[in-house]
């Protein structure tokens, strides 16, 4: 005979780990080992706590973090390829009171998207953008995006990037940094449990800028792409390490 199990009461204070209760009970689509389901989590954690739900609205424009809005329960918007800081600057101007962020990649905001990033940033709107840098198109293929580092192979650069064919890395959160309407510019990673707790509370500071009307804050996340990279999770985050690091450094850019 079975011994029957008594029920243990779960209280606050001993709870270890629970769910965001933002996170939706859709499976996400990302590759094992992506850096998108992490980030995921943060935002939906910062926001719970809070308590914006109801007052949020996200813009995801095209590449792999489009369908956010899947897995993050707040109002959501779909912006064209790169125009997502367009679109957050007439929530934002339209409803001041809401949170207002921005989720892309680096393909779309580095590239088809600079000129509203840049735009926007100066003109100071108080939104959050939150950059996620893997280096690649990770969506349409592995082709090299603008932060790509140099050597490094891609579907349109089998042979590495060459700096005379294809130019440098384009270090966007260094140059937006010297706007005067940033007021935040952070470059951040989850690869670890440090560098996760980390991204959070600059996510949190992103975010209460943006409440507060301080001007635009930029959260960079450097992050893996295994499949583009052609690696393992493991291998993927140790190459993050040994080569995205050194060149896009992580910490605060700026910070008013």
């Amino acid at each position: 005979m079975a011994q029957k199990q008594e029920e243990v009461q779960i209280v606050p204070e001993n709870r270890v780990y629970g769910r965001p209760a933002l996170l939706t009970d859709r499976v996400m689509h990302y590759c094992p080992g992506c850096s998108h389901g992490t980030i995921h989590k943060l935002i939906a954690e910062v926001i719970d706590e809070m308590g914006m739900q109801d007052r949020t609205i996200g813009v995801s424009p095209v590449g792999c973090g489009v369908f956010a809005y899947n897995y993050i329960d707040i109002d959501w918007a779909e912006a064209a390829h790169g125009r997502a800081c367009a679109v957050a600057t007439a929530m934002k101007r339209l409803c001041p009171d809401k949170l207002i962020f921005t989720y892309q990649g680096d393909g779309d905001l580095s590239a088809i998207g600079t000129g509203e990033t840049i735009h926007t940033c100066n003109r100071g709107e108080s939104i959050a953008v939150i950059y996620v840098n893997n280096a690649i198109y990770g969506m349409t293929g592995g082709q090299m995006a603008p932060t790509t580092l140099v050597g490094m192979k891609t579907a349109t650069s089998p042979n590495g990037r060459d700096v005379k064919l294809h130019g440098y890395p384009f270090k966007i959160a260094e140059m937006i940094a010297c706007l005067e309407g940033v007021r935040y510019v952070t470059r951040q990673s989850v690869g670890t449990p440090a560098g996760v707790r980390r991204a959070k509370k600059a996510l949190r500071k992103a975010f209460e800028n943006s409440m507060e009307g301080k001007g635009l804050s930029f959260v960079e996340f450097v992050s893996t792409c295994n499949s583009g990279w052609k690696m393992t999770p493991v291998a993927a985050n140790q190459w993050m390490e040994e080569h995205m690091f050194p060149f896009y450094p992580l910490g605060d850019i700026k910070n008013e």
